[in-house]
C-alpha cells in the first residue's frame, strides 16, 4: 500500500527534479525519488559496513554457517 507525501521544494528544485527523471527514464518524479531513497539507503548500509570492518568487527564468512 503507498501512502501520499507531499514535500515543499523551490520551484527551481521541481523543474530540476522533473527534468532530471524525464532525462534519466524515469515513469515520474515519484519514481525518481523513490530511487533516491534506495540508493541513500544502500549508501548508509555500505557506509555501515566499511566502518565495521575498520573497527575489527567485522566476519569474514566462507559460508552461512561461518556466522553460528
Amino acid at each position: 500500500m503507498r501512502t501520499i507525501l507531499n514535500i515543499s521544494v523551490p520551484k527551481e528544485t521541481a523543474t530540476a527534479a522533473k527534468r532530471v527523471a524525464r532525462e534519466d527514464g524515469f515513469a515520474s518524479v515519484s519514481e525518481y525519488f523513490r530511487h533516491l531513497l534506495r540508493e541513500e539507503k544502500q549508501r548508509k548500509l555500505a557506509e555501515e559496513l566499511h566502518q565495521q570492518r575498520k573497527s575489527g568487527r567485522w566476519i569474514k564468512a566462507k559460508s552461512m554457517r561461518d556466522l553460528r
